[in-house]
């Protein structure tokens, strides 16, 4: 019944090296120089332009024509004292998409602040054509980033994700893992759909599983492994033999207080209402 599928959970090295599908770059023209991308689709020219010092990126600028007009010329906010593009390390890491249906595609600019294991985060930039101007949101992935796919085929690409807020919660970075986390663009704001794709989440389920069994068998930390599992079934509605099959697998001396830090953190995140 479960699929396996590549799983989120595993993207512990996300922050160098973020795996967005590289399909979506397809049809692009793509060049790029020393401190310059450049993607042209869908009638838009995007240049994304860079300054790189030792320890960060400096001058970051967007630039976006259509048929010779600059509709955006502005600098990229900074979202910490480091600031690389991850553009830099994945080629072709500049998305030019429409992600939401509106025939406009949208530019996704990914960057990471440096820390071992922290942090990417998205700049999206949609075209509002009754103000003639880009608007940018931003969006956090934490340590997990995230990969561009459209999962269901109605060609509107899905951000498929995972719960970053479980890093280091029950079990230090390397024995922690992650429930999935679905997000769509919708009218302006990242919405999260994952209870709309119950075969990924099975799929994640499956694999944390796996992740909670090879753990104990070899004596890791389970902790982590067993919270984005029953993440997941709560995700499929299924939390009660999600709970059953917890309880059953963890017997020490403290799972009283990890059931109930569990609950808690659970109802916090909204896992259950």
């Amino acid at each position: 019944m479960m699929q396996s599928k590549p799983q989120t959970l595993n993207r512990l090295g996300y922050a160098l090296a973020m795996a967005i599908v590289l399909d979506c770059f397809a049809l692009s023209d793509y060049s790029a120089a020393a401190e310059r991308i450049t993607v042209i689709r869908d009638g838009l020219r995007v240049e994304l332009s860079y300054r790189d010092a030792d320890t960060e990126t400096l001058d970051l600028r967007l630039r976006v024509l259509r048929d010779g007009i600059v509709l955006l010329d502005a600098d990229v906010p900074r979202g910490s004292l480091v600031h690389r593009p991850l553009a830099n390390f994945i080629e072709g890491g500049l998305p030019v998409r429409d992600l939401n249906g509106d025939g406009e595609p949208e530019i996704v600019v990914d960057l990471y602040t440096g820390g071992a294991h922290c942090c990417t985060y998205s700049q999206i930039y949609s075209y509002n054509n009754a103000q003639s101007e880009y608007i940018a949101l931003v969006h956090d992935w934490g340590s997990v980033g995230y990969n561009l796919r459209d999962l269901d085929g109605d060609g509107i690409a899905e951000f498929d994700s995972a719960d970053d807020r479980f890093a280091y919660r029950f079990a230090s970075f390397a024995g922690s893992s992650f429930p999935l986390q679905i997000w769509q663009l919708r009218a302006g704001a990242m919405v999260d759909v994952t209870r709309k794709f119950p075969a990924a989440i099975y799929s994640s389920a499956a694999q944390n599983w796996e992740r909670y069994s090879s753990a104990r068998s070899g004596g890791g930390e389970v902790k982590g492994a067993l919270a984005a599992y029953l993440a997941d079934k709560h995700s499929l509605n299924e939390g009660a033999d999600g709970w059953q099959q917890v309880r059953a697998a963890y017997q020490k001396g403290d799972r009283a207080e990890f059931f109930a830090e569990l609950n808690d953190f659970l109802r916090e995140t909204g896992y259950t209402p």
